[in-house]
């Protein structure tokens, strides 16, 4: 499926989609593209899609060719305080506010999302496979979180994030259930069937 280049007739569509939602552990990161006109890259899918190393391809082609990019991260602590959907949607505003350049229209991958300012938008199921700004979105928005994983793995190294970057995985829950939690655990969420056994 060849992925469009745009929605609307605005010259400057921002795409924008997260990544991070249905992780035990880190930030939710979502990140905003707007594409010239002129882009094509063959390679460019939904990040889902894609390998890490054809994302970690793409990051700098989408970098250096994007009319303006920006990706927030929003914490453990404000996902436990306003929920995971706030906290997605308060990312890709984040990362809006955060371009060099102001979008005339706004593109969303999924169905949820709050008005940012008086910027016309329009969420799009699967929209991350349909437009190429939003794909671009989806792989800097894994990317920059992925890299955030890779770092704090470091630091906790028996949850393994550089390889599970904080999903739900079977190694992930067993770590959980062997050493308890840490301060990039996200307390609202179910982090083991049996919740009642955490100290949390």
């Amino acid at each position: 499926m060849t992925l469009k280049i745009q929605f609307s007739s605005f010259d400057l569509e921002c795409g924008t989609d997260e990544a991070g939602r249905g992780c035990l552990a880190g930030p939710v990161t979502a990140a905003a593209v707007i594409l010239p006109l002129s882009f094509n890259n063959d390679l460019l899918n939904d990040s889902k899609q894609l390998s890490e190393k054809n994302r970690n391809i793409l990051k700098p082609i989408i970098e250096s060719e994007a009319t303006s990019f920006a990706f927030q991260h929003i914490y453990e602590t404000e996902i436990d305080s306003i929920n995971i959907l706030n906290a997605s949607i308060k990312a890709m505003h984040g990362s809006i506010e955060k371009l060099r350049i102001t979008p005339n229209y706004i593109i969303v991958d999924g169905n949820k999302f709050k008005p940012y300012h008086a910027i016309p938008h329009k969420t799009i199921i699967k929209g991350d496979s349909k437009y190429l700004s939003i794909a671009a979105a989806s792989i800097l928005a894994k990317t920059y979180r992925d890299a955030y994983m890779e770092k704090i793995h470091e630091e906790f190294p028996m949850y393994n994030w550089k390889q599970n970057k904080g999903y739900p995985t079977k190694e992930h829950r067993a770590a959980i259930k062997k050493y308890g939690i840490t301060k990039y655990h996200r307390k609202s969420f179910r982090l083991l069937p049996e919740q009642y056994l955490l100290d949390i």
